[in-house]
């Protein structure tokens, strides 16, 4: 149907979360059609992005300079360290502009069963950036699944001997949900987590 760099570009766009061999076959055709303005700049972006952004080796965010924004940005409290799994849960609490801290990315969670160990995690470097007793408090943000549990444990246990306050976020019911609708699993977390009016 399409000659080899046509499909080529499908099959390496099918790859992509959220895209199949349908869909990237639907976007390489919008490409083609808006080539002089989506094609060509997106083809340049993306030389681009390749060529200069690269893992921040303070707290593993992705950004064109290292450090990166976050870890140079005056403003920020640098007492405060919020732990995530990935550059996605930052960019997430970022959006949100909840945050005035910095970050430190682990660049996944603990799983026996995938077998991520300790060793495969940023672990390491969080303990690092903690010792100096710059950091007041350490702040878990990893998912509310097994594997983040576990994880949130662990860092729990490692950072016991350090002198810094050790907070997760809080789990739950979320803001306009019914009870009626959530898991078991949520409703334990919330009634656990509960607080004082």
């Amino acid at each position: 149907m399409a000659g080899p760099e046509i499909e080529r570009l499908i099959q390496l766009l099918a790859r992509l979360p959220g895209l199949g061999p349908r869909s990237a076959r639907r976007a390489v055709l919008h490409l083609l059609k808006k080539k002089d303005a989506l094609l060509l700049p997106l083809a340049a972006t993306l030389r681009e992005v390749g060529e200069t952004v690269h893992a921040c080796s303070t707290c593993g965010n992705l950004d064109s300079r290292d450090p990166c924004a976050i870890c140079t940005d005056p403003r920020r409290d640098e007492a405060l360290l919020c732990v995530v799994e990935s550059v996605a849960d930052l960019w997430a609490l970022e959006r949100a502009g909840v945050f005035r801290g910095r970050y430190h990315v682990l660049g996944g969670t603990l799983s026996a069963l995938d077998g991520i160990g300790p060793d495969d995690l940023n672990v390491d470097g969080l303990i690092t950036r903690v010792q100096p007793g710059k950091v007041r408090e350490v702040i878990i943000a990893t998912n509310a699944t097994v594997e983040g549990q576990t994880t949130a444990h662990y860092i729990t246990d490692r950072l016991a001997s350090q002198n810094v306050q050790i907070s997760r976020l809080a789990h739950g019911v979320p803001v306009g949900g019914e009870l009626d609708y959530l898991d078991d699993g949520t409703l334990g977390a919330a009634l656990k987590a509960r607080r004082p009016l």
